[in-house]
């Protein structure tokens, strides 16, 4: 039997250059749990997504996870030279997934009829659209959400925090950087400041 979802940091701490953002950074979040990770910009936010990803390296401390993780940022993988459609075709591959479940899946996310239009065309509630699509191909149990919502209108803002809730109640786990109030329940904060080092 799978044990239950889990995402814990343990004594975390982040440098950057000669400075260290943040220092004695803990938490630990099982299923259905979201964390909102707010503090002013150069605090290290993004960088704390990019060590629970496995992508930078803390200065100190620890993570450990039992699922995998799908980061969505600012960097959208997508070559902007090809259509959305062939963009995603590139990544099943890669992943070894079918692109009939992406292609359901794009349907979902209202992209559908943007498949054959080349990514760099794409707005930017379209690119974040297809970066949620995309980040998240193998089924992922941990999201991580660096400012997911900049950059989409209110009624995308609405949709995307009611996608992210629903992955939730499905038993992942969500650590969301973000400026911006996020509505979803039981949302825990933690700020940045508390660990400024």
């Amino acid at each position: 039997m799978e044990q239950p979802a889990r995402l814990t940091a343990t004594d975390l701490a982040c440098r950057r250059g000669d400075r260290v953002l943040f220092r004695g950074l803990s938490f630990s979040l099982g299923e259905t749990k979201a964390l909102q990770v707010i503090g002013p910009n150069g605090t290290g936010k993004s960088s704390l997504l990019r060590i629970l990803a496995g992508l930078l390296r803390p200065f100190e401390g620890k993570v450990e996870c039992n699922r995998q993780m799908a980061l969505l940022d600012e960097r959208l993988p997508l070559d902007g030279d090809l259509s959305l459609g062939r963009a995603l075709r590139f990544w099943c591959d890669v992943d070894g997934i079918g692109f009939l479940a992406r292609e359901s899946a794009a349907d979902d996310l209202g992209l559908t009829n943007l498949l054959d239009v080349p990514v760099r065309y794409l707005s930017t509630g379209q690119r974040k659209r297809a970066a949620i699509l995309q980040s998240n191909s193998r089924m992922a149990g941990v999201w991580l959400l660096d400012e997911p919502l900049n950059g989409l209108d209110v009624d995308a803002a609405t949709e995307f925090q009611q996608r992210v809730a629903a992955f939730l109640a499905e038993g992942g786990i969500a650590v969301i950087a973000s400026h911006q109030a996020f509505d979803v329940a039981g949302l825990e904060r933690l700020h940045l400041a508390d660990f400024a080092a």
